[in-house]
């Protein structure tokens, strides 16, 4: 009888070390998965971050450059107050200084269009600028999508913005 409970016991111990393993494994599975799709969820925020940051760079910029019409006279030197005409450089400088956290200025790409006041392509003139006419600002960035177990992506997002000049 004594025989029999003491193999009955190490027969259950044996089961339930070799069971721990197993445990072992499948909480390694689970909790990788888990982190997985924790730092996913962080890579699409940051994506979706990076997509309204774009589209509000291309507002900002045109805003900036239709306060910089042909009325302020001369030239700009570099990004500042409205007292002179915007360039295409100006332009695409103010956009990748205005400092947005977790966003790479050098993945920033900026396209400045003049445009008559009926929409047709006018040139980069000084003429051009004038109140009526109007300019188009295309900001497109390049993002990194990383997400373990994922091959890297990289997301093209552009925004596009168009308004009359003002002065």
């Amino acid at each position: 009888m004594i025989r029999h409970l003491v193999s009955s016991i190490r027969f259950r111990l044996s089961q339930t070390q070799d069971e721990d393993g197993s445990n072992l494994v499948e909480f390694a599975l689970s909790v990788m998965i888990l982190v997985s799709t924790m730092l996913g969820i962080m890579a699409s925020s940051l994506a979706a971050y990076s997509y309204f940051y774009v589209s509000d760079a291309a507002r900002e910029a045109t805003r900036y450059a239709i306060v910089r019409g042909s009325t302020l006279g001369s030239d700009c030197t570099a990004p500042g107050y409205a007292t002179c005409i915007a360039q295409t450089g100006d332009i695409s400088t103010y956009v990748k200084n205005l400092g947005f956290p977790g966003i790479n200025a050098a993945n920033l790409k900026v396209v400045t269009t003049w445009l008559t006041s009926t929409g047709g392509a006018c040139g980069t003139g000084d003429s051009c600028k004038a109140p009526g006419n109007q300019v188009q600002v295309t900001v497109t960035y390049t993002a990194p999508f990383h997400v373990p177990f994922v091959p890297t992506h990289i997301l093209n997002m552009t925004s596009t913005s168009q308004m009359f000049i003002a002065q």
